[in-house]
């Protein structure tokens, strides 16, 4: 099957003894190097990428035979690598930012979405200071009314205004904790019926009716940014699910580099769509260097594009020819290169008619080589439905593969095929 083909394919070989002497030499120096590489890592403790469920529930990893080559399997000696990465996999960005201390400031201008964005302790504590800030500054400001006008003083105090004609600008004020507590009803008009202006003092009227516009301009902005918090399309994309791993193997004819993408949630999601972008490493021809150059990978599920009916987990497709940038990767150099794939699956929430956007990212050694996705969708004849066993979602199975790279399959296909033409005219 595919395992042995690119072991013999009929390539044009170099005549070694035609050959000048120094070339030779160097591709047997070339050649003894890349077969001790090779067995050094053979040589090492063989198992799965960790957490990607290649085997299933209860299985081990399986010995593998001296001359069989790598697929579907890493060795520790790669995969305990420190790789750097852009993306995690809950969708975070791995990003921190330097910046001078004046453009902080430049945060306070759109206060809202600062707030929308900060965590939950911070929102919380602006919240709490907005409403006790408000409540305690024009209740200092009631208080200096009142101490000026004379209604704190003992003679004046409510128990002994009846007695001596004394009107106050507050009724029933003695000291600060009575503002206090006329500040907190006047705001929120709770409207106890114990405290209440009178028309001795115009700057109490004033201030009480500021307040009550400040009031509902402070409740509303508050709540408004709790609501806009919590119903952010963020907390959307955390039911959105991608494959822990992705894998490589044949589909029509061709390899294909795939991973698989799936909802928790009954509502779906209206228009998705999804893209995937290669980061890497890049010197152009003027010898600058790119450390993060992105190049965008063609995507198809099934026949539709990169448009999804997302109603069901869907296997996305990335068909590896000779415009993706995996066009000349084989299973061993798939450990070594440094890359990381970023996908991002965009859509609009069906219940609220927000966008979100869900991301996640595959480095080189979450790339499986020679295995295939386990089916997930299935029909119940007693529920009348189409189920979707989750457990089962980054489960994978081993597949014939080619242990080629996709340039050098394709190259040898080609050869085949135009040997084969010619042998059928000769006979």
């Amino acid at each position: 099957m595919y395992s042995n083909r690119c072991r013999n394919l009929n390539l044009p070989r170099i005549d070694i003894e035609a050959a000048n002497t120094d070339v030779a030499q160097q591709q047997h120096q070339n050649l003894e190097e890349t077969k001790q590489l090779l067995n050094s890592a053979r040589s090492e403790r063989l198992s799965p990428v960790p957490s990607c469920g290649a085997f299933g529930k209860g299985s081990s990893s399986p010995t593998r035979s001296p001359g069989r080559r790598l697929k579907g399997f890493r060795p520790s000696v790669f995969v305990n690598r420190a790789h750097k990465r852009a993306v995690f996999k809950n969708g975070s960005c791995n990003i921190a930012s330097v910046t001078g201390s004046n453009r902080h400031l430049r945060f306070l201008v759109d206060l809202f979405t600062t707030l929308v964005d900060a965590r939950w302790r911070y929102t919380l504590m602006v919240f709490a200071l907005g409403f006790m800030g408000s409540w305690l500054f024009f209740a200092l400001l009631y208080w200096f009314i009142c101490l000026v006008h004379g209604d704190l003083d003992e003679e004046n105090l409510p128990h002994n205004q009846e007695a001596n004609g004394w009107k106050p600008c507050v009724t029933n004020i003695y000291t600060y904790t009575s503002c206090f507590l006329f500040s907190l009803e006047t705001q929120h008009t709770i409207g106890y019926g114990n405290r209440a202006t009178t028309e001795e003092c115009p700057e109490a009227i004033f201030v009480m009716s500021l307040q009550s516009i400040h009031g509902v301009m402070i409740q509303a902005l508050l709540a408004g940014i709790i609501f806009a918090k919590m119903t952010r399309p963020k907390s959307r994309s955390q039911t959105l699910l991608f494959s822990k791993c992705a894998v490589i193997s044949m589909r029509d004819g061709e390899m294909c580099l795939m991973f698989r993408v799936g909802d928790l949630r009954k509502s779906h999601i209206i228009g998705a769509n999804i893209r995937a972008q290669l980061i890497r490493e890049r010197w152009s021809r003027e010898g600058e260097n790119m450390p993060q150059y992105q190049k965008e990978l063609a995507l198809t599920v099934d026949g539709c594009g990169s448009d999804l009916f997302f109603i069901w987990p869907q296997v996305v497709v990335h068909r590896i020819n000779s415009d993706s940038p995996l066009w000349e990767l084989s299973p061993f150099e798939l450990l070594h290169e440094r890359f990381e794939i970023v996908v991002v699956l965009e859509g609009t929430i069906e219940s609220t008619g927000q966008s979100t956007q869900a991301r996640s990212s595959y480095l080189n050694t979450e790339i499986l080589w020679g295995r295939r996705f386990e089916p997930v969708l299935g029909f119940s004849k007693d529920k009348q439905s189409y189920v979707i066993n989750f457990s089962l979602f980054n489960d994978t199975s081993p597949v014939e593969t080619p242990n080629c790279s996709a340039k050098e399959f394709a190259e040898g296909t080609n050869y085949n095929s135009n040997d084969s033409y010619l042998l059928q005219k000769i006979y």
